[in-house]
């Protein structure tokens, strides 16, 4: 019989209160702990079906201990679960297979001997130094906040903790809910800039007969509007997976999703170039709505004496770099944005690591041919 499709983070949920949570009061009584499915997985984002169940998905969840706790007792309470944990769960294996070829964790059906889990013990700090590489012991700067993929941010503040004892888990949490003010008007002034250098083309292309070019550059600039209108909700957006599945939950998805639809569906440049038009002033009528700058102008102009009709970008970038006051911001060398601005690698966003070579990018320190 087929089990029926649970989605993960109520699985996860109902396995640590039913199964863990008493197995763990009864062999470590009064040991604090934090409990959360956060990280990485589509469950983590709400997002998984039953074909997500096909890798690293099921109930699995980190168990955050202090740093102390963790060092006199991670051992033994994992080991404590291999030993009694169930083989299975509302008709989900909780056993693991050994990591394939490819890293990934598959559920197999348990044969015997002690379950093989994925509930990693772990403190909140090591968690961090893995997921971000980022010490919580340590204040972000400017340039941990824009080298720190978005992806990974949401999948730091998204999921579900399921008890904090000790509170650790919930502060970083909080700390990394969204930017704070002065980078979030960098970020949206760095994505206005994006939409800026590209707006025209579209128009450009399709007049001497680059129908492929004129399309591309429209579905870049949808993905440019679709961000920037994350960046007006003050939410994280997800890789590009689930990016448009996360899109579609903004408050202002219902009125910009027929614009960008009928500028990917357009066959002529004209009507591209409309469609996107319309979407560009949505997002600067909402700007002024959100009453962070002077109000901008929202009219359509033409892009110099060319026949191409654009919405002037660069009032509402000035609009926002007069409202930024830290001074960390306003003596960054290169105006390139945060490392989604800039790059769509996906091991680069998805390698934390990598992020502390980007931060040359900022400080200048870049050292030229000779």
């Amino acid at each position: 019989m087929t089990t029926q499709f649970i989605p993960g983070l109520d699985l996860t949920e109902r396995f640590f209160q039913e199964v863990v949570q008493p197995i763990l009061a009864h062999h470590f009584p009064g040991l604090p702990y934090a409990a959360a499915r956060i990280g990485s997985g589509s469950e983590v984002l709400g997002f998984d079906t039953e074909m997500s169940t096909d890798h690293d998905w099921g109930p699995r969840f980190h168990l955050f201990l202090t740093e102390e706790d963790c060092a006199r007792w991670q051992t033994a309470v994992s080991d404590t679960l291999r030993h009694h944990l169930p083989p299975t769960f509302l008709g989900y294996s909780t056993h693991y297979a050994a990591p394939n070829e490819e890293g990934t964790h598959l559920l197999q059906p348990h044969d015997g001997g002690p379950v093989n889990h994925r509930i990693e013990v772990v403190t909140v700090r090591q968690f961090c130094r893995d997921y971000l590489s980022y010490d919580p012991a340590e204040p972000l700067t400017v340039t941990d906040w824009l080298t720190i993929p978005q992806q990974l941010l949401l999948g730091m503040t998204a999921g579900r903790v399921f008890v904090d004892e000790a509170g650790e888990l919930t502060a970083v949490r909080q700390q990394l809910t969204y930017y704070p003010h002065d980078i979030w008007l960098y970020l949206m002034a760095m994505q206005w800039g994006r939409i800026g250098q590209e707006q025209p083309f579209v128009g450009r292309t399709g007049i001497v007969g680059d129908e492929i070019g004129s399309q591309l550059l429209a579905g870049r600039l949808v993905h440019d509007v679709m961000q920037l209108a994350f960046f007006q909700a003050r939410r994280y957006a997800p890789y590009p997976k689930w990016f448009g599945s996360g899109f579609a939950q903004l408050p202002q998805a219902p009125i910009l999703t027929p614009h960008l639809t009928a500028a990917l569906a357009a066959t002529n440049w004209h009507d591209r170039e409309a469609a996107l038009t319309a979407a560009f002033q949505q997002l600067a009528i909402h700007h002024n709505e959100l009453g962070i700058t002077e109000p901008v102008p929202t009219e359509l102009g033409w892009f110099h004496e060319r026949p191409f009709r654009i919405l002037n970008e660069a009032p509402i970038m000035t609009a926002l770099f007069n409202a930024i006051t830290d001074p960390a911001l306003k003596t960054i060398a290169y105006n390139i944005g945060s490392i989604d601005q800039f790059s769509h690698s996906t091991d680069l966003r998805s390698n934390p690591i990598l992020r502390h070579a980007l931060k040359a990018l900022y400080t200048g320190r870049i050292s030229p041919l000779r």
